[in-house]
């Protein structure tokens, strides 16, 4: 696969397609299918970083939520 900047949902999720086969195909990290392996990785990862942004916690809020976790009865 020529590897290229995602642009379009189709793009992505045609190279997490090839991911996927290659992962399969359990390449070595050292090859050349594996060298772009990682460079499509690195594509993927930050096509979600953009598309798909996970929001940080409020600190006090997930403080909160753990204190009343602990606190609830079994």
């Amino acid at each position: 696969m020529k590897l290229k900047p995602l642009k379009t949902k189709k793009d992505y999720e045609a190279l997490l397609d090839w991911v996927d086969q290659l992962f399969d195909k359990k390449v070595k990290a050292d090859s050349p299918e594996g060298e772009q392996l990682q460079i499509a990785l690195l594509l993927i990862n930050q096509y979600e970083d953009k598309h798909f942004p996970v929001p940080i916690p409020d600190p006090i809020k997930a403080i909160l939520e753990a204190i009343h976790r602990l606190s609830r009865p079994p």
